[in-house]
């Protein structure tokens, strides 16, 4: 930039930054130095667009690979998963000229409605975090910048343009905030991308409280903050919140922002910041020479990894009598349109152009030594007709050793929201009427939202939950099947057994411009153990073709409100394979109700048979923290805390309580205090008891039972009410000492 900083620049050359110079370009300044920076979308590919531009997938992109997408990498649970598919996008963007890309989205599957959710990793805000952190660290690691987003609370794509998500701050700060601070306190992304929705009616473009408040005083962020494609409502507002950057942006912005200044409605020091973020964006730039174009030895590269991660994140979910490897002599009957024509990818602004597309049929049948027959059994856009496929499907399952359907969703895409999460009708009466044919039956999900499984699921001997693997899939699908690799993915999101069962049910997508997350912090899998409410499958869950055992739980405080603990893993089966060791904490500690437990770590390991290895993990500070809406912080309460391994969040396998001294809370106490505030005060508790006990005239071991439940009765009173029932007044200098004794220890 010439060592000029942007600040010196005239007011229309420094507000001419803050909006895109194009439809997927910063703005230039030539004279300043300042070069074009690249934005494309992303995370799981390159969209990179030559001659059009559209933000939904419209128009046509050019080759890039499309790897799994992030619904998938969330079933790995594994970080090194999220950083390869990282890296080698960012290589690829390098390749085709993008600087900075849009990826990748941590929002929390609210629902299993929400029709964006095959772009975010997970129900649970620890695992979409360190998943999240591990791609930013990974991408920019190859000198490309990253766009965590949506920032905040984009759970759903009804009225996304005007939603307010009307959401209490502990919810905020423990489920829809969490993966977003570890993102920016652990890997410093390049930019944060503002969602469309408000916030407790605020855009969230104009949130200064998210934007300042939280994001950069609270978080330290120092990168900038970009709004996605069209989410800026009031240019003037959401510079002053924070948004420093419009995309694509408005002719219109450049003059309100100048005018804004002149009039004094606006500080330009708020320009200045803005337009130094910019510039300092700039850093990632790369001017290349080369075409837009991925050599043969890229695409062939792109396309291997693919295969090889996303045959870690299908999810096996049940496997009868062991129906699964297949034996490569077996004769099978593959069933299903989704084998030759499969669904990969979501539609919407994520959409990749692939370089290459593998089906599940063509790589089973390179596997195979026996027999492979196959019958579409229906046809994905519906066309044909339905019992005639079907009794071409059971013919060859009948007369199979055992049968593979294949079942999925047809279209799901950023846009809108599901409807329901039922197979299509046509499917599930395949899957029935082939499982009543077959000797054996395994069916093979592709789906980028959570389906449901009742109406079929008992009839079949194995199913593989596949999700959306990218254009290798269908090969690694293949895979997995005759056990060339073993299944290691477990579900990242809760299947129930109805939708009703579901925590947001009644709450969702909203009404008259509001969605109220009247569940607060039961989210998910927290919803489910906290309500012992049964699911199909849990969070966690996830089979394997060998067996591992956990021995030798011990866990060890670091510190007042931290420990570590050792935990040893066997691989006690026939095979290599990977196991995901998944810590959960339990506590009843402090003034909040707490979900029965959350995940706080989990490690994936890989072992050969009879291989033990022990693990050692770090339980920070926020592994045993609530956020305390009366302090506005983080707060680790005094008490036990159990630490459970699970190989479910509701298979607990090992567990041990570790007793913490965490921080003892004592607010200052006031004639509007509560009764029961006075009563709980760690401090001058016991001596307000008494004190009460002796205007009540008896002391507390004589007090009848009606008395006592008029104690109770009082604790919701404030002392000043209380005291007007009282036989006698309370001494006034005695609570005055109370009172100071209160306030010299809050």
């Amino acid at each position: 930039m010439n060592g000029l900083d942007p600040a010196d620049l005239p007011l229309e050359r420094k507000a001419a930054l803050l909006t895109g110079g194009d439809f997927w370009s910063t703005a230039a300044d030539e004279e300043a130095g300042l070069e074009p920076v690249v934005l494309s979308d992303g995370p799981h590919g390159i969209r990179r667009q030559a001659d059009t531009s559209d933000h939904l997938g419209i128009n046509p992109s050019l080759p890039a690979t499309c790897f799994p997408p992030a619904v998938a990498v969330g079933s790995s649970w594994d970080r090194q998963v999220a950083a390869q598919v990282a890296t080698a996008v960012a290589r690829e963007a390098r390749a085709l000229g993008a600087d900075v890309v849009l990826g990748p989205g941590v929002n929390i599957k609210r629902t299993p409605l929400c029709g964006r959710n095959f772009e975010y990793y997970s129900e649970d805000p620890h695992l979409s975090g360190v998943l999240g952190s591990a791609y930013v660290s990974a991408l920019q690691a190859e000198g490309v910048g990253a766009s965590v987003k949506h920032f905040a609370v984009n759970n759903q794509e009804t009225e996304r343009m005007r939603i307010s998500a009307d959401v209490d701050e502990r919810t905020l700060r423990e489920i829809y905030l969490s993966a977003f601070e570890r993102v920016v306190t652990e890997a410093s992304p390049a930019t944060v991308m503002c969602s469309y929705n408000k916030i407790n009616g605020v855009y969230a473009s104009e949130n200064h409280w998210l934007l300042t408040e939280v994001l950069r005083e609270e978080w330290g962020f120092t990168g900038l903050v970009v709004s996605d494609w069209g989410a800026v409502n009031d240019r003037v507002a959401a510079l002053a919140a924070g948004t420093d950057l419009e995309m694509p942006g408005a002719p219109s912005s450049v003059r309100e922002v100048v005018d804004a200044v002149r009039s004094g409605r606006l500080p330009e020091a708020v320009v200045d910041a803005a337009a130094r973020r910019v510039a300092a964006l700039g850093r990632y730039a790369r001017p290349s020479d080369r075409d837009p174009v991925l050599t043969r030895q890229e695409v062939e590269a792109g396309h291997a990894l693919a295969r090889q991660v996303a045959a870690e994140c299908a999810v096996l979910l049940r496997n009868e009598n062991a129906v699964l490897p297949l034996a490569p002599t077996s004769h099978v009957a593959v069933i299903g349109e989704f084998a030759v024509l499969p669904s990969y990818q979501g539609g919407g602004s994520s959409h990749i152009n692939p370089t290459l597309l593998d089906t599940a049929l063509d790589t089973i049948r390179s596997h195979a030594r026996g027999q492979v027959d196959y019958a579409p059994g229906y046809h994905r856009d519906g066309s044909g007709d339905p019992a005639q496929l079907r009794a071409e499907a059971v013919s060859i399952a009948a007369a199979a050793d055992v049968a593979v359907v294949f079942a999925g969703i047809v279209r799901e895409s950023e846009g809108f929201d599901r409807e329901h999460v039922d197979l299509p009708a046509d499917q599930v009466e395949l899957i029935r009427a082939v499982a009543a044919a077959a000797p054996r039956t395994a069916v093979v999900l592709s789906n980028g939202g959570v389906v449901s499984l009742e109406g079929w699921h008992d009839e079949a001997d194995a199913i593989l939950e596949g999700w959306l693997l990218g254009q290798a899939g269908g090969a690694a699908l293949a895979d997995l099947l005759y056990g060339v690799v073993t299944p290691s993915g477990h579900l990242a999101e809760t299947i129930p057994l109805r939708l009703q069962d579901t925590p947001a049910h009644l709450n969702f997508p909203g009404e008259q411009g509001h969605v109220r997350y009247g569940e607060g912090v039961m989210v998910g899998y927290r919803h489910y153990v906290t309500a012992e409410r049964d699911v199909r499958y849990p969070f966690g869950h996830g089979l394997s073709y060998t067996t591992f055992t956990t021995t030798d739980l011990t866990v060890t405080p670091t510190g007042p409100d931290t420990a570590r603990l050792d935990v040893t893993v066997t691989n006690t089966g026939p095979r290599s394979g990977k196991h995901v060791v998944q810590v959960y904490v339990a506590t009843t500690a402090g003034p909040v109700r707490r979900p029965a437990r959350e995940l706080r770590a989990f490690e994936k390991v890989e072992l050969s048979p009879g291989e033990t290895r022990t693990i050692t993990l770090d339980l920070d500070r926020r592994a045993f923290a609530y956020w305390d809406v009366l302090e506005g912080r983080w707060v680790v309460a005094p008490g036990d805390y159990t630490v459970q391994i699970g190989h479910s969040v509701t298979e607990i396998v090992a567990e041990t309580v570790v007793a913490l001294a965490g921080e003892i809370l004592a607010a200052e106490l006031s004639m509007q205090s509560t009764v029961g505030d006075w009563f709980d005060h760690p401090v001058v508790g016991a001596q307000f008891t008494e004190l009460l006990h002796s205007v009540m005239g008896a002391p507390a071991s004589e007090q009848s039972d009606h008395v006592e439940d008029g104690m109770k009765m009082a604790r919701g009173m404030t002392l000043h009410q209380f005291a007007g029932f009282l036989p006698a007044a309370l001494p006034a200098d005695r609570l005055d000492e109370l009172i100071k004794m209160s306030r010299a220890t809050s």
